[in-house]
């Protein structure tokens, strides 16, 4: 671009952006424009607004969990009967020793002490001091065991966790503090003033100290004693340190007292607007500038997402930058800070754009009840297949909105995006949104198209144009046709520099004896390609050759109306090549040629397919879409495979199909396991149902049965009143069977599928590139 490099993107300097198709300079949003926080104080309400974790494919901007699958803010009444009947069976046991009433309550004491100590013929009557401490100690045994008992049996944690646990700061360390207060009380009555009797804490320590000692020694020390109380104290409240996070709690103080202005952004959770990230990191300017751009009104939701995708990279002299530049920082290289228009809804924040609501239906989950329905790079980075006949609103419901927000995402520098129209339905998107426009067959085009996507290697570009001419081709070898094409392009571009025109290609692959001969003279002097061209030759005409099939494919790209393209119109067309999405977030569009050439579209389609699936393997920071308004004849055996691999490459294709018969029925099964999300729109035949209905398998549901059986009665009183009231109802006496049972059945069935869905509803299935799932639900794309 003819900037200064201020505007300019990472890593652009080595590959120059070609000039947008449309001006240079996107105006502001005008009035008439949907409200999506346009230059104005509404971006801070945009950015303040929730954004929760949320499954695959729910619009997450100002979600709310629906009540069905909200957490129980109440204890259960099982967890409450849990609770209290472990407390009353250890009540009524600790009673009943007490009272020496348990069976065989002393034998253990007997076994595991000398018989010296007790008066023989007594049951644990103490004969010495050393009895009766063993007694005590016993007693405390038995009372710990049952207050683990209880605790483990009963729903004592639960209790806790939703009382207190779940509390805020500091309310939960002062409830804590409470309920240790409350325990210390029961331990050590008298030391706090209290009548009552102590729980056997404290006397059966005692015991013990004394049976270890031999003695009562050890307690004429003051300072024993006193630190005897301390550790039992430390002891009886420890658990409830640890409930109520004294200790983190603590420490968070402490460091808000070494760091007064942390703290205060801290305390009081700063919104979004006021750009709490960068304040934690230090960056006060920039955020107090920032915060003021956005209540003034002078950035949009394109801009806060640019700027905080700027930081999240950590781009270098980012301070700097915002201080000189506010929210018109690292712009996008056309200049544009938003669409001229929109017609959808979209969360630039969360990269999500709003398709749909999911319809509240028997089997959908409850946290999928009336959301809106959603697609991002998440889940579109696996890929997405829709299947639907015309008039079903694939390209006005989904390509168009999908086309949109990849292209305000490609503003904020997170996403390149090259959308193809397909001949007769119109373009994806208003020319203004695009910053590269390539119209094959039309002279008024500004961009021509690269054939061999700027490739320098031979092999490489042989692969592209073996995939786009002869990859739908059953009869052709794929490995044959890249090798027969290697075999010219190799020495055509030692000889001149470059690759040939696809005329002149066509040439060659033909056989033409005066072109193949001024390419021999040309590489004479380079052993290795005069081999590789003889070799071409020798193949020429043979049985089985791939040349004649190229050749033919490549004459339907040499018709006269496309003669001033892919590089054969010299300067009147500048040269775009499809590589440059993987070092840009551009914004590319590619309108296919008018109806009467089909076969050129699709050809050129699977061209720019193959150009795609090759460059997005270069690393790069955004991640690139594909979206193909028409998919008809491309998907190939080598496209499927190569669709597999886009899910690690940060890229992914959007494929949009009339029917599935449009894809040759040995890659059905592929083609389907290929991608992550599936989309089957109203109106879908059942053969093309059944294809969903297997990808996306069965499921086990619960179905209930009542079947009637008529009550025979073997008394003559019954039998009379069962024939006075089938006299009466007309009917007769039965009674119901219910049987309830577990069955596996489809998700959707291809009779479903067909004859169900309502127009302007699709059944979508997504998948994200984590590997979370969405099962195919209902979507109503009106809403």
């Amino acid at each position: 671009m003819d900037s200064d490099g201020t505007r300019d993107v990472r890593g652009t300097q080595a590959n120059p952006v070609p000039r947008p198709a449309g001006p240079a300079q996107v105006p502001p949003r005008p009035a008439h424009a949907p409200a999506a926080k346009p230059f104005s104080s509404a971006a801070a309400e945009w950015l303040n607004e929730e954004r929760p974790a949320a499954k695959p494919g729910i619009w997450r901007f100002g979600y709310r969990l629906p009540k069905g699958a909200r957490p129980a803010e109440r204890l259960a009444p099982v967890t409450v009967v849990g609770m209290l009947v472990p407390l009353v069976v250890a009540l009524v046991l600790w009673s009943l020793w007490r009272q020496g009433a348990v069976p065989y309550q002393f034998t253990l004491l007997r076994l595991f002490t000398p018989g010296d100590w007790w008066w023989g013929g007594t049951i644990a009557s103490a004969k010495s001091w050393q009895g009766e401490e063993a007694r005590i100690l016993y007693d405390g045994v038995f009372f710990a065991v049952l207050v683990c008992g209880m605790g483990r049996l009963g729903s004592w944690p639960d209790t806790v966790r939703h009382f207190v646990g779940r509390r805020t700061q500091p309310a939960r360390a002062a409830l804590a503090l409470l309920c240790a207060l409350a325990a210390l009380s029961f331990v050590f009555p008298e030391a706090l003033g209290l009548g009552w009797d102590p729980l056997p804490v404290e006397q059966p320590v005692f015991a013990l100290v004394a049976l270890v000692s031999g003695g009562y020694d050890l307690f004429r020390s003051p300072l024993f004693v006193n630190a005897l109380y301390a550790v039992m104290a430390l002891l009886v409240v420890w658990p409830f340190a640890k409930v109520g996070g004294w200790w983190p709690y603590v420490k968070e103080r402490l460091a808000a007292r070494r760091n007064p202005a942390a703290a205060a952004g801290t305390a009081a959770e700063r919104p979004l607007a006021q750009w709490p990230e960068l304040r934690d990191a230090g960056q006060y300017e920039a955020a107090e500038l920032l915060t003021g751009e956005v209540a003034g009104g002078r950035m949009n939701d394109v801009d806060c997402a640019r700027v905080r995708r700027a930081w999240t990279a950590g781009l270098p002299d980012f301070r700097d930058t915002v201080l000189r530049q506010g929210g018109a920082a690292w712009t996008h290289p056309s200049g544009a800070r938003d669409l001229p228009r929109r017609t959808a809804r979209h969360d630039l924040l969360a990269g999500q754009v709003r398709i749909g609501r999911w319809v509240a239906a028997e089997r959908t989950p409850v946290t999928y009840h009336d959301a809106g329905a959603a697609l991002g790079p998440d889940v579109l980075g696996t890929s997405l297949l829709a299947v639907g006949p015309s008039g079903s609103g694939k390209t006005r419901t989904l390509l168009e909105p999908l086309t949109e927000a990849l292209a305000l995402q490609a503003l904020t520098g997170a996403c390149a995006v090259v959308a193809v129209s397909s001949p007769g339905s119109g373009p994806l998107g208003a020319d203004s949104a695009f910053d590269v426009i390539v119209r094959i067959g039309d002279p008024s085009s500004v961009h021509d198209l690269d054939p061999y996507a700027e490739s320098d290697d031979p092999d490489e570009a042989a692969a592209i144009l073996a995939e786009a001419l002869v990859g739908d081709l059953d009869t052709v070898s794929g490995q044959g046709a890249t090798t027969a094409l290697a075999q010219l392009l190799g020495p055509y571009r030692t000889a001149h520099g470059r690759f040939p025109t696809l005329p002149e290609l066509r040439e060659l692959l033909e056989g033409e004896p005066a072109a193949l001969a001024a390419l021999r003279e040309a590489v004479a002097g380079d052993e290795v390609m005069r081999r590789e061209l003889e070799a071409r030759v020798r193949q020429t005409g043979t049985p089985g050759d791939p040349g004649r099939a190229l050749a033919d494919r490549l004459a339907l790209l040499s018709r006269p109306v496309f003669a001033e393209f892919f590089g054969g119109g010299g300067d009147a067309h500048r040269t775009f090549s499809l590589r440059a999405v993987a070092h840009h977030p551009l914004r590319v569009r590619i309108d296919l040629p008018e109806r009467g050439h089909e076969e050129a579209a699709r050809l050129i389609t699977r061209l720019v397919l193959a150009q795609f699936h090759t460059v997005v393997r270069e690393r790069r920071g955004h991640f690139a879409c594909l979206v193909l308004d028409d998919a008809t004849g491309t998907v190939t055996d080598g496209s499927v495979r190569r669709l597999q691999r886009l899910r690690s490459q940060n890229a992914g294709v959007v494929l949009a199909l009339r029917t599935v018969g449009d894809v040759p029925e040995a890659l059905h099964g592929p083609l389907y396991g290929a991608v992550g999300c599936r989309m089957a729109f109203a109106g879908v035949t059942t053969w093309d149902g059944s294809r969903f209905a297997q990808s996306w398998g069965t499921e086990w549901v619960e179905t209930t049965e009542v079947a009637k059986h008529t009550v025979f009665a073997d008394q003559p009183m019954t039998r009379a009143i069962h024939a006075l009231r089938k006299l009466v109802t007309g009917k007769a006496v039965t009674t119901d069977a219910v049987t309830v049972r577990q069955v596996e059945r489809e998700r959707w069935s291809a009779s479903r599928l067909a004859h169900e869905v309502p127009p302007g509803h699709a059944v979508l299935s997504l998948t994200s590139v984590r590997g979370e799932h969405a099962p195919p639900l209902l979507v109503d794309l009106r809403g």
